[in-house]
Parts: structure tokens; C-alpha cells; sequence
């Protein structure tokens, strides 16, 4: 899971500063490094651990000139972590591309010996991106010595290119000096792209966000939610082309729904914010239908199952109160490069409002559980608080999966849910009752959204992948890849 944004702006100006705005916006989605590369005469590069706010400064931000750019913030999947795998990635030959993606290539490590052990070829770094954007170029570079120049018809070649080699979820956008720019999504749409428009006194503007979010801060319209195995390219004179190159079914994520996504976002011209309000509702019929116990007050565990849990206690016609407060200078913990600072984090991340618990039975909301170790303590702390009985509604079912696309649910001996019923669940949670949303009133919600989206992408709930090249053995090569890399690459708590 990252984020990015790139933007092609009119001759004459410059780019730096809405893709800075826009990675603020994304800055959720990863905290471990952010990047920005633009494009005047030459490729203007700053790139960096930490947050946005950590990385840039006014001198580095004025360096960053260009009316052609990329911005991305990184969660590590795969690669060490160091900062060489910090995006963007650019190449100079055979015409200058940079780029940036989200998502996670699963046949990384069988590329890499396949394309460049023979040759003698190595990579500077242990990111997936660099293969990805090496495939793309290799392609320019042919149809570049075959015809002499490239066009909208080569830029489609190199994704075609792309799409049969590079396998996994990726949603990716490339800006090519002086040619435009290009953002495509992988043939099965797993991971999010969404692309738009403005127009102002300089002349047309273009850019393309992992999020709608992004386009929104920087006073965009969203245009087109780009499918699966589809690419839009925005060439030199302005002109917009739109291609399907090589779609298959189109699966999107849907723990995007359910917990990565910012609310106020659009995905595949679905809200966010609606979703999870329906998840809620979902939520509390199916609570009503179990005819679980009745609490005197719902409680949100913040924040990305408040709106949720709003929807639940209106369903249920519980009160809902915000019992827990969140310090918000703390960080998502699963973005916490290990499993110390996670703990710490826990610690110091949410802090009870004791009146809102002591004598009442409490119905705690949450978006998913993986591991179980920060619901546990967040149910001790509302005992502590001096709650009589903790229910726990949670608006997804059990993980059971790794997840190979991005998400690092690195493990299967790491979910809670591994070998326990949902009564061993709510033993080890110390809850009185736990219900899980059962995954068809989960699609179903996601689904109200918008009919044309037939399934989604459920494979950590069901370990059925997608792609269909997701075998046993490349797992355990994600999972060890993943693992040898523990002190850099974050997990979910």
C-alpha cells in the first residue's frame, strides 16, 4: 500500500507543489519514505525517509522546477527498505521516464532471475518498481530504434508489455520528457487509479491520484476511474487517449473499502465514506438477526471505523459516544517498522474517556482484526475503564490470508483467526461477544455503490487469489522476502 500523484501541467509552470499538497493527502498510506521527481530540461530529484512534512523543505522544494511530475509515499512490500527502494524510480534511456506505482509485483524475485542473471544486468535496488519500469522501457528502446520516435501506439506497446510479464496488482503512472504522461492499472484493476482535470488561466492541467482525495485538494474533477488493464496517456499537444490494453476480470480490493482508503475518497465511483456507512448498517441487521446481546452504547475504535459505527448504533437504536481518543501525532501502528515501536505506539496511540464506559455494557467497533494484540489491549483498557460487559462488532470477516497484492498481512500463522472459531477469537480478545460481518453482506455493501462492480478482490478473507499464478511456494518467497527485511518492512498489528 503507498500512495502517489502525478500531474503534467502547462508549459511554463511548475508542478512541485500541488504533488507536495497531494502527497499530504496520501500521507496515510505510507510514512517510511516520500519522493518527488519533475522534469524541465534534466530530471530534478529529492527523495527521503520519513514524512512529507520530514523530507521537503522551502530550499529542496525550489529545486523541484517543471510542468511534468511524480510524488509517491512509500509502505514497504517488498525490497529492504533502505532508501535506494524509496520511489519515484527514473531511467534516462531510452527516453527519460519517471515513475512511481502502488501495489506489489509477486513474481519479482522469478523476473529477476529470469531477465538479468543470465545478462550480467542488475537492478540498483530491491523495489519492484525499478523491474516494472525496466520492462516498460525495454519496450520503448525496441519500438524507439524501429521507427526513430515514439507515439501514443508505443506508450500502449510498452503497458502490453508490461501486462504479460509483470504479474500482481499495480496501479502505476509514468511521465515521459517530452511526451506526456501515462497511467495504467493492472488486468485485474486490484489496486485503485483514478485520473482528472482542470483548466485555469496557464491552460489544461492532468493528473492521476491513487486516490480521488488527491485530485480533489488540488481542485481537480475526477474524469475516469481507469479500469482494469487500462491505460490513459496525455501526449505533448494535450490530447487524452484512453485504451484497454489488457484487461482480465476486474477484482478491486476491497479492504480498500473496509480500512485504507481515506473517507472522503472516490474508488471505482464508489464513496468511501458511503461503503462503510453500509458495512455498519450491514453490521447491525446481521447483530439483530444473531440476536446478540443488547449494549447501552456503541464506541468506535477510531478512526476508520467511525462512520461505521455511526451506522451501527443508528441501526440498532444504541446511542453512540466517541469513548476513546485518539493522539492523532501518532502514526497508523501497522506502518511502524517494527514490532517495538508498534507496542510503544499502541501505548501512547488511544486513551479512554472513563465516564463513557464505567458501569455499561459497551459495543466496540472495528474495521478488521488481524493479529488481535491491539484489539486485546484496547478491550482491557475498556474494562479498565470500568465497562461491566465489551461486545466487539467487527465490519469485515476473519483474515485468513496473506495478502500478496500489497498489503503486508505477511503470515498466515500471524492471523488471529488461524485455527480459532469466533468463540476462541472472543476468548483471546477477552470480549463477552464478537460478531464478524459475513463476507456477502460485505460485497453486497460495497457492491450498492456501484452495480458494474460484479466482485472484488476478497482473497484475504477466503485465500482464493485472483491472478491465479498465486501458488504455495511464491507465498513463502513473498513471506521470506518480507521477513528478511522484518526490522524494515511493516506488518498489521
Amino acid at each position: 500500500m503507498c500512495g502517489f500523484i502525478g500531474i503534467y501541467g502547462p508549459d511554463g509552470t511548475d508542478v512541485a507543489g500541488e504533488i507536495y499538497e497531494g502527497l499530504l493527502a496520501v500521507q496515510h498510506r505510507g510514512q517510511d519514505a516520500a519522493g518527488i521527481i519533475t522534469f524541465t530540461d534534466k530530471f530534478n530529484v529529492k527523495k527521503g525517509f520519513g514524512l512529507v512534512v520530514e523530507v521537503f523543505n522551502d530550499e529542496n522544494m525550489a529545486r523541484l522546477r517543471g510542468n511534468l511530475g511524480v510524488g509517491h509515499v512509500r509502505y514497504p512490500t517488498v525490497g529492504s527498505g533502505h532508501d535506494e527502494d524509496a520511489q519515484p524510480f527514473h531511467h534516462t534511456f531510452p527516453v527519460g521516464t519517471a515513475m512511481v506505482h502502488n501495489g506489489n509485483v509477486t513474481n519479482f524475485q522469478e523476473l529477476c532471475r529470469s531477465r538479468f542473471t543470465a545478462s550480467g544486468t542488475r537492478l540498483n535496488s530491491s523495489c519492484d518498481l525499478e523491474l516494472l519500469l525496466y520492462v516498460f522501457q525495454e519496450t520503448l528502446a525496441q519500438r524507439l530504434a524501429e521507427a526513430g520516435k515514439l507515439a501514443a501506439d508505443d506508450i500502449f506497446a510498452a503497458v502490453k508489455r508490461v501486462y504479460q510479464e509483470v504479474k500482481g496488482a499495480y496501479s502505476v503512472c509514468a511521465t515521459i520528457a517530452d511526451l506526456g504522461m501515462v497511467a495504467f492499472r493492472d488486468p485485474y484493476g486490484i489496486k485503485p487509479i483514478c485520473f482528472g482535470e482542470k483548466t485555469t488561466g496557464e491552460g489544461r492541467w492532468f493528473a492521476c491520484a491513487s486516490e480521488s482525495v488527491v485530485l480533489d485538494v488540488n481542485g481537480y474533477k475526477r474524469t475516469v476511474d481507469i479500469g482494469a488493464g487500462e491505460a490513459v496517456f496525455v501526449d505533448k499537444d494535450r490530447n487524452v487517449t484512453r485504451r484497454e490494453v489488457g484487461r482480465e476480470l476486474h477484482r478491486p480490493c476491497i479492504f480498500e473499502y473496509v480500512y485504507f482508503a481515506r473517507p472522503d475518497s472516490f474508488l471505482d465511483d464508489v464513496s468511501v465514506y458511503k461503503t462503510r456507512k453500509r458495512f455498519g448498517e450491514a453490521l447491525g441487521k446481521q447483530w439483530r438477526d444473531a440476536d446478540a446481546p443488547v449494549a447501552d452504547v456503541v464506541i468506535p475504535i477510531p478512526d476508520s471505523s467511525r462512520d461505521a459505527a455511526m451506522a451501527v448504533a443508528q441501526e440498532l437504536g444504541m446511542p453512540y459516544r466517541e469513548g476513546l481518543v485518539k493522539n492523532r501525532y501518532i502514526g497508523r501502528t501497522f506502518i511502524m517498522p517494527n514490532q517495538a515501536s508498534r507496542s510503544s505506539s499502541i501505548r501512547r496511540k488511544l486513551n479512554p474517556i472513563p465516564l463513557e464506559f464505567e458501569g455499561k455494557n459497551v459495543m466496540l467497533v472495528d474495521d478488521s482484526i488481524v493479529r488481535g494484540n491491539t484489539s486485546r489491549r484496547i478491550v482491557r483498557m475498556a474494562r479498565d475503564a470500568g465497562a461491566k460487559k465489551v461486545y466487539f462488532g467487527v465490519t469485515s470477516p476473519p483474515l485468513v490470508a496473506p495478502c500478496p497484492y500489497g498489503i503486508d498481512m505477511a503470515s498466515k500463522r500471524e492471523f488471529i483467526a488461524d485455527g480459532r472459531t469466533v468463540d476462541g477469537i472472543a476468548e483471546f480478545l477477552g470480549v463477552d461477544h464478537l460478531v464478524y460481518l459475513e463476507r456477502d453482506r460485505m460485497n453486497e455493501a460495497a457492491r450498492a455503490g456501484n452495480p458494474e462492480l460484479k466482485q472484488f478482490c476478497n482473497a484475504c478473507f477466503t485465500g482464493e487469489y485472483p491472478t491465479g499464478d498465486i501458488t504455495v511456494e511464491r507465498l513463502q518467497a513473498i513471506e521470506e522476502e518480507r521477513h528478511s527485511h522484518g526490522d524494515k518492512v511493516p506488518v498489521l498489528p
